[in-house]
């Protein structure tokens, strides 16, 4: 029986100009410090096309073995909007549609994070893990990388 899916979204203030935010998404250096990175693992991995139909492949060695995270841009809107197909193919073949917006506020930017189509058993975990990602990608870029 297949699962329900459900949307998710999680939000988080950087301070720091959104295009410094945006931009880390599109770099090899800034994104193998964030994306997908975990305290037990190490990125070994971090190839990204930055254009519409490019993509990006992240591997985080672990214990457990190598997570490949792959995406395909769908939306580049530099330091507004990104959206890219996401899956992680090391566990699943499934896919889910990722939409991270980047607006000025308080001398920083406030980045909001959707993701569709997740099982509705993997929710929280998503939430937890998108929520951790943002929260790596701010102290990235407040320090400046």
């Amino acid at each position: 029986m297949p699962s329900n899916r459900q949307a998710i979204s999680v939000t988080r203030h950087v301070n720091a100009p959104p295009p410094a935010v945006f931009d880390a998404w599109l770099d090899p250096d800034a994104a193998r410090q964030f994306l997908f990175a975990t305290d037990k693992g190490r990125v070994i991995r971090a190839d990204i096309d930055p254009r519409v139909g490019g993509g990006f492949t992240i591997v985080d060695r672990r214990a457990e073995g190598d997570a490949q995270h792959v995406g395909r841009y769908v939306e580049i809107d530099r330091a507004r909007r990104l959206v890219f197909d996401f899956s992680v193919t090391s566990f699943s073949s499934d896919s889910t549609r990722i939409t991270v917006s980047f607006v000025p506020a308080d001398s920083g930017t406030d980045i909001t994070l959707t993701s569709d189509n997740i099982p509705e058993e993997h929710a929280e975990r998503a939430t937890h893990g998108w929520s951790t990602i943002l929260g790596t990608l701010a102290r990235v870029v407040e320090q400046g990388g």
